[in-house]
């Protein structure tokens, strides 16, 4: 089984790359199934009914959320009735489901807890809910602190096929396969690379000199990034996995790869 994870698409310049490089990817490779955060897709906060019906098409299968999962209220709360788009665990009463199970494969949302909206404890939660499960287990761990993701990482290796950080937009280089669980601290944005973290340079940079809150915005006409990981399974276990990178108008290439035995 073949898996493609895509990191925080922000915004329009975000699904811009994703339509370019997803079908080619695809094809190539013969994805089963894509898995796609989409908490910064809707012009870096939250999701639409558009932007959802723009990445589906483009070919995601299953999505994941993070903490602008309900940024856009009156969608989300629509959107979440379907069992592919999924919001974290850590909330106590919402709407939707945090994980998507079928007969292969089981797809979970969860976020951190340093600075992040107060929720369920994450790491009591999976570490409950992976026991005995025997199917391949896909974690995006949406998390500020990469001690958290690494703590995730180590809890559960050997027990899930994946744990894939989200929320800084910062690619990290530690690709790893562990007894059977692949790990990356930070998959990186899909969005905007000259820019702070995919929004507008501007605002932030105003906001660092003067302490004030500055609306943040994404620049619509940047230079931008696409990054992925795909994912080969054999049964319940990670045994390869590479990490692909394009910027700007440059072609696609891997950019870490990792190899069980090799």
């Amino acid at each position: 089984m073949n898996i493609l994870f895509i990191g925080d698409i922000v915004g329009k310049p975000g699904r811009k790359m994703v339509k370019k490089f997803l079908p080619s990817l695809k094809k190539e490779y013969q994805i089963n199934y894509v898995i796609a955060n989409y908490e910064n897709a809707a012009h870096g906060f939250g999701v639409t009914e558009k932007v959802y019906k723009e990445l589906k098409t483009a070919g995601v299968d299953i999505f994941t959320g993070g903490n602008h999962t309900f940024d856009k209220k009156k969608d989300a709360f629509t959107l979440l009735e379907e069992k592919k788009i999924l919001r974290p665990l850590n909330y106590f009463e919402a709407p939707g489901e945090w994980y998507y199970e079928d007969d292969n494969i089981i797809v979970i949302s969860a976020m951190g807890i340093f600075a992040m909206p107060y929720g369920k404890n994450p790491f009591i939660e999976l570490n409950q809910f992976v026991e005995g499960k025997d199917k391949f287990i896909f974690v995006d761990f949406h998390a500020e602190a990469t001690a958290e993701k690494r703590a995730m990482y180590l809890m559960l290796k050997g027990r899930v096929g994946a744990v894939v950080g989200t929320h800084t937009h910062i690619g990290t280089d530690d690709l790893e396969i562990e007894d059977g669980t692949c790990y990356l601290t930070d998959i990186g944005l899909t969005g905007c690379r000259d820019n702070v973290i995919g929004m507008e340079a501007k605002a932030p940079i105003a906001h660092m000199l003067t302490g004030l809150k500055h609306n943040f915005d994404v620049k619509e006409k940047c230079e931008a990034i696409f990054q992925a990981l795909l994912i080969k399974t054999d049964e319940n276990k990670s045994v390869s996995a590479k990490k692909f990178k394009a910027v700007g108008e440059g072609e696609l290439y891997v950019s870490q790869e990792v190899e069980v035995g090799v």
